[in-house]
């Protein structure tokens, strides 16, 4: 397990300087990944809010070699990094290990860039994707995505007398990438460090692909107060809306169960874009919502279930 005495230590190879708006949760992930990751890895950073705000030319925020992809082909560009890298070892040119990483907000990831993480997964390259999820596309507007809840008010999707904002539920990437037989899935969050570092440190250690969904809270989009980033995370986990869990050698493990776990609406209560939900007249929706979490929780306790028991 990641130990915070020797993360500190390190090497910062995401450093200050960078654009990101107060309190964001990428930049957040992105320092705490790279701590576990080290000096030698490779990063290709898909468009969007982290690669912007870290890359403004001629400035980078990266100690490390960093690849700008578009926003659909991140994974297909740190594929054909390890690609080389593995020619190079067979020939004898290289000898050193090298981690490769992806990184790719949920715009890029779940909707633009499906195509080629799903791709990248089937072929078995040795890669860590990392997904930095803030629930829709804050780079360019604040439009609902694949990832974007339900209820949630977008500039795409807005709230009005018609609609209550997104209708739709949000896609389950993590599942779905469970579904591809990959060695390595995890879901954490910006938030609590322990959990997201043990898990990029676990993934690193394993041959094959791998996937950790990260829930990185937004001040922009959400409408929260900046500095409590980390405490939006940390709540979401505890309302269920995001449970901490990893799937690995064909088991589910859930890595954080709340003590008490607390209401969706305690969630939404600090963001702007759920404020008509706590509303009399929307409480049919709430709690429509409210059952969707539970029922989603109640069948990961079951999955987990059988490994507890062996």
């Amino acid at each position: 397990m990641a130990n915070i005495k020797e993360l500190v230590k390190q090497k910062e190879l995401f450093t200050g300087g960078h654009r990101a708006c107060t309190g964001c949760g990428a930049v957040i992930v992105a320092r705490q990944v790279l701590m576990v990751a080290g000096p030698n890895t490779v990063v290709a950073g898909a468009t969007g809010c982290l690669e912007v705000v870290s890359t403004i030319f001629p400035y980078t925020a990266w100690n490390i070699p960093f690849i700008h992809s578009a926003f659909e082909n991140a994974a297909a560009t740190i594929s054909g990094v390890e690609a080389l890298y593995k020619s190079w070892v067979r020939q004898g040119k290289y000898n050193k290990k090298i981690n490769f990483i992806a990184f790719g907000g949920d715009g890029g990831t779940y909707d633009i860039g499906l195509q080629s993480l799903s791709g990248a997964v089937e072929r078995g390259h040795n890669i860590l994707y990392v997904c930095y999820n803030n629930e829709a596309y804050m780079n360019t507007g604040v439009q609902r995505s694949g990832a974007t809840p339900k209820g949630a008010d977008t500039t795409t999707a807005p709230v009005g007398k018609v609609r209550k904002g997104k209708e739709q539920s949000r896609k389950n990437l993590t599942e779905i990438m469970i579904a591809h037989d990959m060695p390595y899935v995890a879901q954490s969050v910006a938030g609590n460090w322990r959990d997201l570092t043990s898990k990029v440190e676990k993934a690193l250690s394993i041959e094959g692909p791998k996937f950790i969904n990260v829930l990185q809270p937004c001040m922009l989009g959400w409408s929260y107060k900046p500095e409590i980033t980390c405490q939006m995370g940390r709540l979401a986990v505890d309302a269920c809306v995001w449970p901490l869990y990893e799937f690995v050698n064909g088991r589910y493990k859930i890595t954080y169960k709340p003590k008490q776990k607390k209401p969706v609406s305690e969630w939404f209560s600090p963001q702007g874009r759920f404020r008509h939900l706590l509303k009399p007249e929307n409480k049919q929706m709430l709690d429509e919502i409210q059952a969707q979490v539970d029922n989603f929780w109640e069948n990961l306790l079951k999955k987990e279930a059988p490994a507890q028991n062996q």
